[in-house]
């Protein structure tokens, strides 16, 4: 029997499986190399890739825009089933775990990480763009599709977006706070398969959510140095261009390092709350400075058409492309939106939703989901309503001329906006420009908390692996930008997107099995959370060796084993 003087021991305990030697071998090695091989791909054949990719991206448009759809609907009811069944009072770590971060800090993380970056870059661009024509949403008056423009938006970066994070997080976090399990996918995945497939699935399930992730953290990481990039020109008049670029990777890298370093509770909650300050000073300054009676009315509409054609945006698939063959993806609006976002969300969800859930411990999954999607929907559309109303508003005072500016480069149309704001625009540019930093580097930050994880559970990975991390994916992004500029990086980006389409599947099985986990919850089930989540050093707990839980003693059924492993019958 251990000391009683010892400190507690870290919780939730392991409960979960050890990866065989050859498994951490292949997991460590076969991502790089692949990440190496498609970098090198696009580089010495990039128009080859881009066809490539192009044609892929057409027939997953055109043969699985229904599945899309049918996924996003799948996250959102199993969302509203979790929260309002009575599987919704269950507490993540068990019935005495306690919230991590205050509720301000936890909804500035799980914000930063899930749509900080994407909110920025698109709340101006896509409200732009499709102010002259959208489906749905009928034309109301003599204006144009202004209305359908900020209410699409509204959707595509708001209730729906977050339920497929939401929904994908759940699961990760039940899976590990509760059940003791690594916080990866294998392991909230392979045990609803037969037995003899679980070990090769596992592999493959992490080999999918660590490419998804290096890939997506890569290229975001070079679109943000180019939408800083132009920040910066906006008020300085700097020219941006690779050498900036190279400057804004480093810059980025070196603070992201530190906060990995540092670690999650100190690093990653500083810099999410400086986030929310910011974005609540550029959202009301611009609200006060700007057409505010115009916001007001707008924002009143279309928060109504929204709730109004909900049910029809959710379900809108275009069929009438189905009666033929899709010549390209840019022929269908769901290829250029819908099912584009929907990719996104997907093929971030692996580092969005291992964060999220991460911090996640000590709340219902009641609170859990209404706090992971309502607050940030609400969020999402008075940002919108706010910055991308504003960016309407200028646009028509200016005779298109912002239409101009995001035609000719979709990063620039938040800072086009914000200059013609009266008094403020140019401390706004500032604040706007931080905020991309801030945001971006969030993002990585939670990313390479989420691959660490991947990559080494069951061990915890360590702060100098983590910095080793980011210098990789900067170091990607460097040569993707180095060499190819913009065109390469949007290529590896689509291609990164496309991948979305096997690992909706994944998420799809990893849903399933959260049902079932949760159907199966009885008095044992629940008997284990609290003991995974006890921290008595003199509780042992001896792992199941098929994974499914601990050995208990067959004498005293209250009670957890503290025999050594091999010293009685195992009872699975």
């Amino acid at each position: 029997m251990e000391s009683d003087e010892q400190p507690p021991v870290e919780v939730p305990r392991f409960m979960g499986r050890q990866i065989p030697p050859l498994d951490r071998l292949l997991i460590m090695i076969i991502p790089p190399v692949l990440i190496v091989a498609a970098v090198i791909w696009v580089i010495v054949n990039p128009n080859g890739a881009a066809a490539a990719i192009s044609m892929l991206r057409t027939f997953v448009t055109g043969e699985f825009t229904w599945l899309f759809i049918v996924y996003s609907l799948v996250a959102l009811i199993v969302c509203i089933w979790a929260a309002f069944s009575k599987f919704g009072k269950v507490r993540l770590g068990g019935p005495k775990a306690k919230p991590l971060h205050g509720r301000f800090a936890w909804y500035s993380m799980l914000f930063a990480c899930g749509q900080g970056i994407g909110l920025i870059f698109w709340s101006v661009a896509e409200p732009i763009m499709l102010r002259d024509d959208n489906p749905v949403i009928p034309v109301v008056g003599t204006g144009g599709a202004e209305e359908g423009a900020i209410v699409w938006t509204y959707f595509h970066w708001g209730l729906t977006a977050w339920a497929m994070y939401c929904v994908v997080a759940l699961c990760l976090a039940y899976s590990h706070h509760n059940l003791g399990k690594t916080l990866t996918f294998r392991e909230a995945t392979v045990d609803i398969l037969p037995k003899k497939v679980q070990r090769p699935a596992g592999v493959v399930i992490e080999l999918l959510a660590i490419i998804a992730t290096v890939l997506g953290l890569a290229t975001s990481f070079g679109f943000a140095a180019m939408q800083f990039g132009s920040g910066i020109t906006s008020f300085t008049g700097l020219e941006s261009g690779p050498v900036m670029w190279m400057i804004v990777i480093g810059a980025f890298a070196a603070v992201t390092g530190i906060s990995a370093f540092v670690g999650i509770n100190k690093g990653m909650a500083r810099l999410s709350g400086l986030n929310s300050i910011l974005s609540i000073i550029l959202v009301v300054a611009v609200f006060i400075f700007g057409p505010t009676i115009y916001m007001l009315s707008t924002m009143t509409q279309t928060f109504g058409t929204f709730g109004q054609h909900f049910l029809s945006m959710s379900f809108f698939t275009d069929f009438q492309l189905a009666a033929g063959s899709l010549d390209t993806w840019q022929d269908s609006w769901n290829g250029w939106w819908t099912v584009f976002i929907w990719c996104w969300v997907i093929a971030f969800s692996p580092f969005v939703a291992g964060f999220v859930a991460r911090i996640s411990r000590g709340r219902t999954i009641r609170e859990f989901v209404l706090g992971v999607t309502v607050v940030p929907s609400l969020i999402v559309m008075v940002w919108v309503g706010v910055i991308g109303v504003a960016s309407i508003y200028y646009d028509d005072q200016l005779g298109r001329s912002i239409s101009e500016q995001v035609a000719a480069d979709t990063s620039s149309g938040l800072f086009a906006m914000l200059d013609q704001i009266p008094v403020i625009g140019t401390i706004l540019l500032v604040v706007a420009t931080v905020l991309v930093a801030t945001y971006y580097i969030t993002s990585l930050d939670a990313g390479t908390y989420a691959l660490g994880e991947f990559v080494t559970a069951p061990r915890k990975s360590s702060p100098v692996f983590r910095v080793v991390l980011v210098v990789s994916i900067g170091t990607v992004a460097t040569v993707l930008l180095s060499i190819g500029g913009e065109a390469v990086v949007d290529t590896v980006q689509t291609g990164t997107i496309i991948g979305a389409f096997p690992f909706s599947f994944v998420i799809l099985l990893m849903i399933a099995n959260l049902i079932r986990r949760l159907h199966k919850r009885n008095k044992q089930i629940r008997r284990m959370e609290r003991a995974i989540n006890d921290p008595d050093p003199n509780l042992v707990l001896i792992p199941d060796p098929d994974g499914e839980g601990f050995v208990e003693s067959p004498d005293d059924a209250t009670t957890v084993s503290s025999r050594p492993p091999g010293s009685g019958d195992n009872l699975s």
